[in-house]
C-alpha cells in the first residue's frame, strides 16, 4: 500500500526499535488492545502514517489523547522539523510516550499528562498549525476541545472510521460556529482489514 510517503532505513529502524518497546510495554500494561505485532503495523503504524502528506513540513502541531503514539510519534519521524505536543490524560501511557521519545532521540516534542478539555489554559489559545486526534472521540467533541487551539489557516486531522458520513453530518452545523470547514476527506483502507477509513481534515478559516 502506497501512504504517499517514503521510508528510509533510518525510519524502518526507528519504527522496529519503537514496536519492540511496544511490545514489551504492552505485556506488562495495556497501552492498546491490538498484541500481535503484524497487526500493530498495519492498524497503528501504517494507519498513522496515512496522515504524513496532509501534514505541514513544520510548524507547531497538537495530538489530542496520544495514547501510545499514535499517529503523533510516527508523524515526528517523516516530518522531523515539527515541533509537537503530545496530550494524553493516561500516567503510565505517559511514561511510554517519554520512553519512546528517549529511545528514538526525537528533539523539540513534548508529552503534557491531562485532559484536552483541562489543559487548554495551559497549551494557549491558538498557535497549532495542526492538531491531530485518532480514536479519543467522536468528531462534534474534537472540535469543542480543539478548535479554539488552532491559529488561522490551521488544519484539524480527524481519524474517522466507516461511519464518517454519520460523523460530518452530526458536526457540519457547528463547523460554522468555530471557523471551521471541510478541507478535505481522504478515504483509505488498511491492507487485509475489511471496512474503510477516513481522514477528515477541517481548515480553520482566518478571521478578519
Amino acid at each position: 500500500m502506497d501512504c504517499g510517503i517514503k521510508l528510509s532505513q533510518k525510519h524502518l529502524d526507528l519504527i522496529e526499535v519503537y514496536l519492540k518497546e511496544l511490545i514489551e510495554w504492552n505485556s506488562r500494561m495495556n497501552l492498546t488492545g491490538i498484541t500481535e505485532p503484524g497487526r500493530m503495523i498495519v492498524e497503528l503504524f501504517l494507519d498513522s502514517l496515512i496522515a504524513v502528506p496532509h501534514i505541514p513540513p513544520m510548524g507547531r502541531m497538537l495530538d489530542a489523547g496520544s495514547g501510545a503514539g499514535f499517529p503523533a510519534v510516527l508523524i515526528k519521524l517523516a516530518v522531523p522539523d515539527l515541533s509537537l505536543r503530545l496530550v494524553e490524560a493516561n500516567s503510565k501511557k505517559v511514561s511510554f510516550l517519554k520512553q519512546v521519545i528517549r529511545l528514538l532521540k526525537l528533539d523539540s516534542i513534548e508529552v503534557m499528562n491531562g485532559r484536552i478539555e483541562s489543559i487548554k489554559e495551559e497549551l494557549g489559545p491558538g498557535g497549532f498549525d495542526v492538531v491531530t486526534s485518532r480514536a479519543m472521540a467522536g468528531l462534534n467533541q474534537i472540535i469543542k476541545w480543539c478548535a479554539g487551539l488552532l491559529d488561522g489557516g490551521g488544519r484539524l486531522v480527524y481519524f474517522a472510521g466507516s461511519r464518517v458520513e454519520e460523523d460530518l453530518e452530526n458536526s457540519r452545523l457547528m463547523m460554522p460556529d468555530y471557523n471551521l470547514s471541510v478541507d478535505q476527506l481522504v478515504p483509505y483502507q488498511l491492507p487485509g482489514m475489511k471496512g474503510g477509513r477516513s481522514l477528515v481534515i477541517l481548515r480553520k478559516e482566518t478571521v478578519k
